[in-house]
């Protein structure tokens, strides 16, 4: 009989205790599909007396995550605390150094450090697993590494922060402004602590570069993300997008192009009947297109006690059978560094701005984009009860530079009133 696979839990918020139960509720089962018993030996966190409505009587209490790292009864060092830096990189370190593999739930730890970590790892013959770090309990690590190893992937792209999506459909179906749904979200306990690591598309854009690494075997570079939260999204961007028969999402991409590799984390308008345009509240979806398996969709729960934990044992299940995966789905030292696009690839935009109601006005707007290589699809102009007269454009393929020139030009023709919002339009 092999013998028992012995966790220690470095965090016991919502993930960790959800591990619990699992390891509590499902020993049987977990026995019998990776041939071993799987049992917690030791836990961590920060206070003991919190009620966490699951029993730890069984576990041995480290106070210090570090030392529960070390401990010669823990084979997998499971880290749910959280934070690029701190304890959680520190006991990662740890028990890395000490011959223990690890599982993760943190992408932020990944992002910005993935790369050491998974050198020192493999040095060592162990392994890091992540699963849970992206996307919840949607398996799109495993799908890249296992899956669809044998394709080459053109592009990575989804939905990957719940609290994010759910602000936007509850804006739209609600019809109200983002303020008002910000707040509420805050008060139902969907926002982190820093609000801007959801709503800044911080978070996911962490999840993002660990994708692309996995995706175009380079060092995870989170710093060359392109990130653009919500923050400007109006209820008037939200109508007029439905109007024309979009939604707009906070929309993770990344590609390999001739420029380089193209990473960025933006709201885009993506068509209402596609998956991602139909794609509700704090749900996730990843799309992953490859060469020789055309396009996967991926959608489930992005977070959550029981979907996270979830991710957290499919990795525990893989190292107790035996399965042993390069961190990024290749040998650490065989990442490339990237080279970053210095320009996104070309696609439409949609343009919201206000022209002043007076001959001549949508002619100087016209001029402006034509001056800059910019060609009209479809434009659409509301009534109007006041001398501003809302218009919408939907632009042919171009680049955000040109986009951009063209804004910065558009105040000195006198007839834009106030700032024009411009959102990429994404093919899905």
């Amino acid at each position: 009989m092999s013998q028992p696979l012995k966790l220690g839990i470095a965090g016991l918020g919502t993930v960790g205790t959800g591990v619990v139960k699992i390891v509590q509720k499902h020993a049987d089962l977990l026995e019998q599909r990776s041939g071993r018993k799987v049992v917690i030996s030791a836990v961590s966190a920060r206070s003991r007396t919190k009620n966490r409505d699951v029993d730890l009587s069984a576990y041995a209490w480290e106070d210090d995550p570090v030392a529960l790292a070390r401990r010669k009864d823990v084979d997998v060092f499971i880290e749910v605390m959280g934070g690029h830096d701190g304890p959680a990189k520190a006991a990662t370190e740890a028990a890395i150094a000490s011959g223990k593999d690890v599982v993760s739930a943190n992408k932020a730890l990944l992002a910005h450090h993935g790369q050491a970590l998974a050198e020192a790892a493999e040095a060592k013959g162990h392994v890091i697993r992540f699963e849970a770090a992206v996307a919840g309990g949607i398996p799109v690590i495993k799908a890249l590494t296992e899956g669809l190893a044998g394709n080459q992937i053109r592009r990575v792209m989804g939905v990957m922060n719940g609290t994010c999506n759910y602000i936007l459909t509850r804006m739209e179906s609600a019809g109200l402004p983002y303020e008002t749904v910000f707040e509420e979200a805050r008060q139902l306990g969907y926002l982190e602590a820093d609000p801007n690591l959801d709503v800044g598309g911080i978070d996911a854009g962490h999840k993002l570069s660990l994708l692309a690494a996995i995706a175009f075997g380079t060092k995870v570079s989170f710093d060359a993300v392109d990130l653009e939260g919500i923050g400007r999204i109006s209820i008037d961007d939200i109508r007029r997008a439905a109007d024309m028969g979009y939604k707009i999402k906070l929309l993770g991409v990344a590609q390999m192009t001739g420029r380089g590799l193209e990473q960025r984390m933006s709201p885009c308008l993506v068509p209402a009947d596609s998956p991602l345009g139909q794609l509700p509240g704090g749900t996730n979806m990843v799309v992953l297109e490859g060469d020789s398996v055309g396009q996967i969709v991926l959608r489930g729960a992005g977070a959550g006690e029981g979907p996270t934990a979830s991710a957290v044992m499919a990795d525990v299940i893989d190292i107790a059978r035996g399965t042993r995966l390069s961190t990024f789905g290749q040998p650490a030292r065989t990442l490339v560094d990237p080279i970053a696009a210095q320009a996104t690839a070309p696609a439409p935009f949609y343009l919201r701005m206000a022209l002043s109601d007076k001959p001549g006005a949508l002619a100087k707007v016209a001029t402006v984009l034509g001056d800059e290589g910019i060609s009209i699809d479809r434009m659409r102009q509301y009534g109007h009860a006041d001398a501003n007269a809302p218009v919408l454009i939907v632009t042919h393929k171009t680049t955000r530079d040109a986009i951009d020139h063209a804004l910065s030009r558009l105040p000195a023709t006198g007839v834009v009133l106030g700032e024009p919002v411009a959102i990429r339009i994404e093919s899905v």
